[in-house]
């Protein structure tokens, strides 16, 4: 079995669930394993999935970050280039046109954390844990950390995470605003798959134009957020979908969107 795998889940087989599996190591990632999650977004976003979890084969662990044993004989050269994978792997998952869900129980430390800080939506089990606790090894969150966590909980909170390097409760971190879904460990895939497939069954091309225009617009100036999100408005107008949806509402149905 590899050490990352993909699949089709749900009622109408739309939703892809990536699978961290090397369970072992509480999935700390190397080389081969970022370049297997590299592909196998690459292949999705290409696809006609609608929504994406991403999810661990290890209830004990989501990722416990980058594989420390791999990295401890590099020289300075060999670590910049495997970095300059693993930022690839962390934006093919962010850039992803379908929304992506991070499933998490267990740790998700480091660049495990930021993997998930990667994706748009966190559903987590009360029992998960979340730290950067790169200060305490000499170096800093390199994946997104510093850049995405402030956005979620606030600079204050985040400063507090980054700088200190503790680890947090699931609970806590979903008082902080981190997560979407709080829930107990053994309810934590059905929560998911519900989540993803209520997203599912919307239209796709404007579920990925919505993505698209909070991600570009966020903490743009006021003016040009604007006229930004007129383009991606405009978008969804000029589609099949969108005449569908007014017919389903006008015929009282459900709408049966195509993705056109």
């Amino acid at each position: 079995m590899p050490f990352v795998y993909w699949q089709r889940i749900g009622e109408k087989n739309n939703i892809a669930e990536i699978i961290l599996n090397r369970s072992e190591t509480r999935n700390a990632f190397t080389t081969q394993m970022a370049q297997q999650i590299l592909e196998i977004c690459q292949t999705i976003d290409k696809s006609d999935v609608r929504v994406v979890l991403l999810t661990s084969s290890n209830q004990k662990s989501f990722c416990s970050g980058a594989d420390l044993k791999e990295r401890n004989n590099m020289t300075e050269t060999e670590w910049r280039k495997q970095h300059e994978l693993f930022e690839e792997m962390f934006n093919s998952i962010a850039q992803m046109k379908q929304p992506v869900i991070a499933v998490i129980d267990g740790y998700a430390l480091a660049g495990g954390f930021e993997m998930v800080l990667n994706c748009d939506m966190i559903v987590a089990a009360k029992t998960a844990t979340f730290g950067l606790p790169e200060v305490t090894r000499g170096i800093m969150p390199g994946g997104g950390g510093t850049r995405l966590l402030a956005k979620r909980i606030g600079v204050h909170r985040a400063k507090d995470w980054i700088c200190t390097g503790r680890f947090v409760s699931g609970e806590e971190a979903d008082r902080a605003g981190l997560i979407n879904r709080l829930t107990e460990s053994t309810d934590l895939r059905t929560q998911a798959l519900e989540f993803a497939e209520t997203i599912a069954r919307n239209a796709p091309l404007s579920v990925q134009s919505c993505k698209a225009s909070v991600d570009e617009l966020f903490g743009m100036p006021d003016q040009e957020a604007r006229k930004r999100e007129i383009v991606y408005y405009n978008r969804c107008v000029d589609t099949e979908d969108r005449l569908e949806g007014v017919r389903a509402f006008v015929e009282k149905r459900t709408p049966q969107f195509t993705g056109k």
